[in-house]
C-alpha cells in the first residue's frame, strides 16, 4: 500500500511541477514532496516521529525528482503513460527515454475493471530511472470523460 501511495502521490508531485521551471520546480517538488511523504507516514502510524520522518524523506525525494526531471522527460512520460493504458495489453511493458537528460521508465497495465462509478479503470505498475537510480511502484488509473487517464490511487 506505502508503494502505491507513493506512486500517485508522486505522478501528482511530477504533474504539479511541471508547470514551473527551474528553482520553483525543486521547490514545489519539495513542497508536494513533504505534504507526501507526511501522507505516507500517518498511512502507516499514528506516530507523531514517522508523520515528520515522513514528511523530510518526502521532501528530499520530491525536491530530487523536480530537479532532476525536466520538461521533455514528463512529456516521454505522460504520452507513454497514457497510450499504454489506452492500447497495451495486461502484461506488456510501455518504455520511455530521454537521450537528452539520460532519464527514463516504463510503465506496465494490468487488469482492467469498472469502478464504483462505471469508469474503466487500470492497475498499473510504473518505473522511473532519474541519474542511474530507479523508483518503483504500483497504482489505479480511471479514464476521464475526455479519454484521459487519472491516478486515482497509487
Amino acid at each position: 500500500m506505502r508503494k502505491e501511495l507513493m506512486v500517485g502521490v508522486m505522478a501528482s508531485a511530477l504533474v504539479l511541477a511541471a508547470c514551473e521551471e527551474g528553482r520553483e520546480r525543486e521547490q514545489a517538488g519539495t513542497l508536494i514532496g513533504a505534504a507526501a511523504g507526511a501522507l505516507l507516514g500517518s498511512a502507516v502510524s499514528d506516530s507523531a516521529v514517522l508523520v515528520a520522518v515522513g514528511a523530510v524523506a518526502g521532501a528530499y525525494l520530491g525536491g530530487q525528482l523536480g530537479r532532476k526531471l525536466d520538461e521533455r522527460d514528463r512529456q516521454y512520460m505522460q504520452t507513454t503513460t497514457q497510450n499504454s493504458l489506452t492500447k497495451a495489453p495486461a502484461g506488456q511493458t510501455s518504455r520511455w527515454a530521454n537521450p537528452d537528460s539520460g532519464n527514463s521508465g516504463t510503465i506496465t497495465p494490468q487488469k482492467t475493471f469498472k469502478n464504483a462509478e462505471g469508469q474503466d479503470c487500470r492497475e498499473f505498475q510504473q518505473s522511473v530511472t532519474v541519474s542511474g537510480q530507479t523508483e518503483t511502484g504500483y497504482g489505479t488509473a480511471c479514464r476521464q470523460p475526455d479519454g484521459t487517464w487519472r491516478v486515482v490511487k497509487g
